[in-house]
Parts: C-alpha cells; structure tokens; sequence
C-alpha cells in the first residue's frame, strides 16, 4: 500500500515476495543490522497468500538486478477482504487499508468485492462477520 498508493506506512514491516530468497535474506539482515531495524523488517510472510491470478504493474524504478511490482488495486482488496484483519491492540489491522480501497475502486456493494475475489481466489467467499464488516465500510464510505 505504502508504494503503490503513496500511502503512510502503518506497521513495523514491509510485506514483499522477493527472488531468489536465499540471496536476498542476507542483504535484508544486513540492511536491518546498518538501520537498527527489526530482523523481520522485510517479510515475505504474504508469499502464502498470493493468488496464481495475481495482478500486478511495474514500478518506474531503474536499479541494476532490482525489478519492483506492485500488487493492483483490485488484487489488493480481494486479498485484504480474504484477510479482513480487525484492529487490535497495537495493530490497526485492515481497516484503513480496505476503505481506502474501496473509495479507489469505487465500489458500492459487496457484490462488487466479492467479484474481485472470485477474479483471484475463485473458491474463496468471506465468511458472514467478515461479509457484515466489509458492508458497514462500504455504507460509512459511500454516504
């Protein structure tokens, strides 16, 4: 969110899926090391949940052996709806994330999430909380 949408960045860790992973884990330990950042600063913990329709666009950014992508918009609400993590303690959860996303893609019923999730995760429905949760946003964002 924090570089496909200029968005402010609201955890402690950047969530990324990088190759080849035994080549980049040292370079990532040694940039936490020079910036006294957490170990886990750069997690690929979000490689779990990609989907094998994922949607993505390719930064404008010249680095040598460095290509960055970007999940789109519609591929980061199916994939954030999935997950509909509620704030917590410490932890601001999806919240601000989803409603962003929902005013982005304009979207005014479930329905209309839901068909991006069936776009990328075609067997994947949110259960009823997480279905009432992503409708009270819509209706907060759309009045």
């Amino acid at each position: 969110m924090m570089l496909a949408y200029d968005r402010k960045r609201i955890t402690r860790d950047i969530d990324a899926v990088f190759y080849p992973s035994e080549k980049v884990q040292p370079l990532i330990k040694q940039v936490a090391e020079e910036q006294g950042l957490s170990v886990d600063w750069l997690n690929d913990d979000v490689r779990q949940f990609l989907s094998t329709q994922e949607s993505k666009r390719t930064l404008p950014i010249e680095l040598p052996g460095l290509q960055v992508t970007i999940p789109t918009a519609g591929y980061l609400l199916a994939m954030k709806a999935l997950a509909c993590r509620r704030a917590l303690p410490g932890y601001k959860g999806d919240e601000t994330d989803l409603r962003f996303l929902i005013r982005k893609l304009g979207i005014s019923t479930f329905d209309e999430i839901q068909d991006w999730i069936d776009k990328f995760y075609p067997d994947d429905v949110p259960p009823a909380g997480d279905r009432a949760f992503l409708e009270q946003l819509i209706r907060e964002e759309v009045t």
